[in-house]
């Protein structure tokens, strides 16, 4: 995927699927997310499946409605997006835009303070509720 393209519009029957599809992988990276740290396993790392998490939620409503994205990590350009159809978005998703940082600042050796598992906790809480309300869109809509 280039930086800055533009995802490609399935058919209408094929919407759902695809949004059905990104909601699947939106699980999938939450639940590796809330994966109990092995040895070796970096919070950074696990918060930045809850980043995707979120992400990729938020990119299922885009595809539920036939709506264009950039493929960009940076949830508070997305959920403007969304926003700016005039879909509306909840205060506690709006919240979501501060797990962005996870996206490429956490992945990578950093002077910054290693991610506390509150930190994390907070992190999958968000990824949670973007989740939550993606599903409840999507499936209202079916």
């Amino acid at each position: 995927m280039t930086r800055g393209k533009t995802c490609t519009l399935p058919p209408e029957n094929l919407q759902i699927e695809a949004a059905q599809s990104w909601l699947a992988r939106a699980r999938s990276s939450l639940l590796l997310a809330r994966q109990a740290p092995q040895q070796g396993v970096f919070l950074e790392d696990l918060a930045f499946q809850a980043q995707q998490a979120a992400e990729k939620a938020i990119k299922a409503v885009y595809l539920r409605f036939g709506l264009a994205f950039r493929y960009t990590h940076d949830l508070e350009e997305l959920l403007a997006g969304l926003e700016g159809t005039g879909c509306t978005i909840p205060a506690a998703v709006r919240e979501s835009i501060t797990l962005t940082r996870f996206a490429v600042e956490a992945r990578y050796p950093s002077p910054a303070e290693p991610l506390s598992p509150d930190e994390l906790q907070e992190a999958t809480d968000l990824a949670q509720t973007v989740l939550e309300w993606a599903s409840q869109l999507i499936s209202s809509q079916d």
